[in-house]
């Protein structure tokens, strides 16, 4: 089913919705739970949950990607609740993806909040998308899936080391970039 007609049948409060987003973006949603997670019950609850908030916020929302939509929804609810499990300790791909940002991302102490603040957000897309491609999809798979280096590598055909310098590299011309957009980390 095509995109626009599932998010007009959350317009409708159809519950069909509901079944035709699981079915069309459920296993995306535990993509991305799993990676973030790495536990399978958590990730097919983060897909329940993620089902809820698309239909409680659609409407008034109505978003031109669904699939980026529920992605971003998915990821949220996926790092809140690896937040509330390892409020005190760190450990898993997940904490590793988030110290390598805290590098060169503002923290939210600073005023900034990428989920709230659009500039940042903003300046977060423009550097993304001015990236070559197969650095721009490394980058996302490591920031956004939380996917590991040696992950990362095999799809890419390259070595972890590589992967890793390339991810260096860039986090490094992103902290200059946000410096240049009037973004202090």
């Amino acid at each position: 089913m095509e995109d626009k007609k599932i998010v007009d049948l959350y317009f409708e409060r159809s519950e069909s919705a509901i079944t035709a987003t699981e079915e069309k973006y459920g296993r995306y949603c535990h993509y991305i739970a799993y990676s973030i997670l790495e536990n399978d019950e958590d990730a097919k609850e983060i897909v329940n949950d993620t089902c809820l908030k698309v239909w409680n916020t659609i409407p008034p929302n109505r978003p031109d990607c669904l699939k980026s939509y529920v992605g971003m929804i998915s990821r949220r609810l996926s790092l809140d609740r690896y937040e509330k499990y390892h409020a005190q300790k760190r450990s898993g791909e997940a904490a590793l993806v988030l110290d390598e940002l805290l590098e060169c991302i503002p923290d939210n102490d600073s005023g900034y909040d990428v989920g709230e603040n659009s500039a940042l957000k903003d300046a977060l897309n423009k550097f993304v998308w001015s990236l070559p491609d197969k650095t721009q999809k490394i980058f996302v798979r490591r920031y956004w899936y939380s996917s590991s280096i040696a992950e990362i590598a095999r799809e890419y055909g390259m070595k972890e080391s590589n992967v890793a310098v390339l991810l260096l590299r860039t986090r490094k011309k992103l902290k200059e970039f946000l410096n240049k957009e009037g973004i202090e980390v």
